[in-house]
């Protein structure tokens, strides 16, 4: 199926592996956010949004995809890659209210991030303007989001590129080891696409998403995997390139992924790759 991006609602999933908030120095951000248990994700935090609305954030229309580049964001410094498998849902609605969610497609994403203290909303970190985020052109098709479909082979591996030297940035991570997934993950956003409140670093985007026209695509990226201790202790520059593969783990191994990217040869339908060129 084509799919236009700028036409759809764009949304992150915030804690849906266990360490990444506390490594991103952000777990602090949703001390007071109830969750029904300890694992669940914290938040659904939007990205992007296709219309104008009254209480939508000017920022928010603002299209922030590119796959193959990323604009360092003006007078910051700690950019971190943030990799994550996303998915592409087709949705319908009752009213106002979300009633189903169909996840579609899935692909590498970089939800990039700005590390800064003080920021009200997580959104506020994520899109910054033009060529703040990134989404891999090759998505591939689900056939059932559940144990039995195609993402329980997938992986997600994610690396920088500096001088030449291909250094890993996320733990080499399968699909179905996030904290919420399948079935329960898709529960759990129609829940916050519905409920969701404007409070700590959350947004309340039922309201978005209406004023948005209610899209009858969405994209979900579905949550950052731990770092490596490289990738928690170093960030962005000008220069480096930042490279998210999902990849069938029946097929191919991290080594085999890695060697991939320091050969520039992942051109396998079966693979999603973003890769994306820091500059000023």
């Amino acid at each position: 199926m084509s799919i236009d991006l700028s036409k759809m609602a764009t949304f992150g999933v915030a804690g849906n592996f266990t360490g990444h908030l506390e490594q991103a120095g952000e777990a602090v951000d949703f001390t007071n956010v109830k969750t029904a248990e300890a694992k669940a994700p914290k938040a659904v935090f939007p990205t992007f949004m296709p219309k104008a609305g009254k209480s939508i954030p000017e920022f928010l229309n603002v299209f922030p995809f590119d796959s193959q580049k990323i604009i360092f964001p003006e007078g910051e410094t700690k950019l971190q890659i943030e990799p994550e498998c996303a998915i592409i849902c087709e949705v319908t609605y009752e009213g106002t209210q979300v009633k189903s969610l169909k996840p579609v497609l899935f692909g590498a994403s970089n939800d990039c991030s700005i590390r800064k203290e003080g920021a009200k909303k997580i959104s506020i970190k994520k899109n910054w303007g033009k060529s703040s985020k990134g989404l891999s052109d090759n998505l591939i098709a689900i056939d059932s989001f559940d144990e039995s479909g195609i993402l329980n082979r997938y992986r997600i591996a994610s690396f920088m590129v500096r001088d030449s030297k291909v250094i890993a940035y996320g733990e080499d991570s399968a699909v179905r080891d996030y904290s919420y997934v399948y079935q329960k993950l898709v529960l759990w956003l129609i829940d916050k696409l519905n409920n969701q409140q404007n409070e700590g670093p959350a947004e309340k985007i039922g309201d978005y998403i209406n004023e948005a026209g209610k899209p009858e695509l969405i994209m979900v990226s579905i949550g950052a995997t731990r770092y490596t201790d490289f990738g928690e202790h170093n960030f962005l520059a000008n220069g480096d390139k930042s490279v998210v593969v999902v990849y069938p783990e029946d097929k191919y191994s991290s080594e085999d992924i890695k060697k991939g990217v320091e050969n520039n040869s992942l051109n396998d339908k079966d693979v999603s790759v973003l890769s994306q060129l820091v500059v000023l």
